[in-house]
């Protein structure tokens, strides 16, 4: 039952923070200032040092609210790519995993534990093959390489697929990723670049709420 409502939480979210740092302290100022910002969803990434101890410190202080409540936040991990990696993780607290590429033994060790796991993928037969792993939403990666059109595009032949893209999403092409039917968005540098140049990670926050303003109208809308 907690796959479920975690995949039903991250729906409702929509949008998930993909960080990545030079510490696990700074990590988790990010995580803070996006989750401040209205972001539930987090996504630290293996190639942070150290990430696993920004991963349990996340989840020690988001996981005990209620999912409802505003200090709830799923922590989830990135850049996982093999199971050795996801199990890791989810010993320290990871509520999901999220891969760049598919591999089948990372997606069975995550179905294990009831675990969502979301793999990327570029072609259509990856994402049979995805789906064919029991894999529930299938990260589009790297986004960049398309427009949001590609998401019809993909749900003809596949209207099942459940699809997140990641890399290159923006305020500027948000709403249109939204009304193309997507399960969800990951956002990366954008969130963050500005702030760590000028050392103020309260402008995370402030672009989390662009995010999340920008999100929920394009829901309203689509």
């Amino acid at each position: 039952m907690k796959k479920l409502q975690l995949l039903q939480q991250l729906r409702e979210s929509g949008v998930v923070a993909v960080l990545r740092g030079d510490s696990p302290e700074e990590v988790v100022r990010m995580a803070e200032s996006a989750i401040e910002g209205g972001i539930k969803a987090i996504e630290v990434t293996m190639t942070v040092p150290f990430a696993l101890e920004a991963i349990t410190a996340l989840a020690k202080k988001y996981h005990s609210a209620e999912p409802s409540g505003a200090d709830y936040a799923m922590i989830g991990v990135g850049t996982v790519l093999d199971p050795e990696t996801a199990r890791a993780a989810i010993m320290a607290g990871a509520e999901f995993v999220v891969s760049p590429c598919l591999n089948p033994d990372t997606v069975k060790l995550c179905n294990r534990y009831r675990v969502p796991v979301m793999p990327g993928a570029i072609t259509i037969q990856e994402i049979v093959a995805a789906l064919e792993l029991g894999v529930d939403v299938v990260k589009l990666f790297p986004g960049s390489l398309f427009s949001p059109s590609i998401v019809p595009t993909i749900k003809g032949p596949l209207p099942q697929a459940n699809v997140m893209p990641t890399g290159g999403v923006s305020l500027a092409n948000l709403g249109e990723w939204v009304k193309a039917g997507v399960f969800g968005v990951g956002i990366g540098s954008d969130l963050t670049k500005e702030a760590v140049a000028k050392g103020d990670f309260s402008l995370i926050a402030d672009k989390a709420r662009a995010y999340m303003e920008s999100y929920r109208k394009a829901k309203a809308e689509s």
